[in-house]
């Protein structure tokens, strides 16, 4: 299985392929027949509508929640269950209370069956690499928010995964903490470039973040546009002001406009 999982990426094959994917609650459509791929290298935004099955559909890649219809591969294989190489990150940190910044990093490698040596070798490259030297014995009550949320993005690089998958990560902290933490995730990604899907609601963090766009909507929801984000890298703060930026913008807010109304006064029965 490794050596066809390491020959599929070699071939230049997509790392993840989604083919017709469903998701159906009782006799609740989520989303229906979802296609799409994801390079090696390469980060792929997905927005679109409140309950469009943004979040359903990256627990599905992740292997947390099956899907009723179609099929997800990674590296050629099937997925039914959470896989090594694939971490996630979750908008609301997913930390471990009782433990401190060093211990929740080092958590996945554990559970991975890494060696002590491994884990203290390994544990504090990641805690520098996100910014947190120095708070790695405080607990997360004692930091803030943004803090917790590299102390996750560290959990996560620590296993040095080949697919990143990122649930609204900074829709937790405030405006300023959201945008410091983007170009962050930007610049480690420039260190460490490997296939990231990246769930959102705000339309500037998807085209500043994405080497494509895919929109979901509609009733079941599906995709509307994959739309590619022809802006280049390495990206700045200095990308918001180009005339390309304001363009790719206007054009996603335009596809989703006429949902994203609609969805806000719609009633859960």
């Amino acid at each position: 299985m490794a050596a066809q999982s390491a020959n599929a990426v070699q071939s230049g094959q997509p790392r993840i392929v989604v083919v017709g994917a469903g998701k159906r609650f009782g006799d609740h459509q989520v989303y229906r027949n979802v296609n799409f791929s994801v390079g090696s290298r390469e980060v792929l935004a997905i927005i679109g509508p409140s309950g469009c099955g943004k979040t359903t559909l990256l627990r599905a890649i992740d292997g947390l929640m099956p899907l009723t219809e179609g099929e997800i591969l990674i590296e050629g294989e099937k997925v039914v269950e959470p896989r090594g190489g694939v971490a996630m990150v979750f908008q609301h940190f997913g930390l471990f209370p009782w433990k401190t910044v060093y211990q929740n990093v080092g958590y996945g490698l554990k559970l991975a069956g890494a060696s002590a040596a491994v884990i203290a070798e390994k544990v504090p490259q990641f805690i520098d690499l996100v910014g947190l030297n120095g708070f790695e014995h405080h607990y997360p009550y004692q930091i803030s928010g943004g803090m917790q949320q590299r102390c996750g993005l560290a959990r996560a690089l620590a296993i040095e995964p080949r697919v990143l998958l990122m649930d609204e990560p900074f829709g937790a902290v405030d405006a300023q903490t959201r945008e410091i933490l983007q170009f962050e995730l930007l610049r480690i990604w420039e260190m460490r470039p490997t296939t990231m899907v990246f769930v959102t609601h705000s339309i500037d963090e998807a085209v500043l973040m994405g080497d494509r766009v895919v929109v979901l909507k509609g009733h079941p929801a599906g995709v509307h546009e994959d739309i590619r984000v022809d802006l280049a890298r390495p990206r700045t703060r200095a990308t918001l002001s180009e005339g390309r930026f304001a363009d790719l913008r206007e054009y996603v807010w335009g596809t989703l406009m006429a949902d994203a109304r609609k969805a806000e006064f719609e009633v859960t029965q």
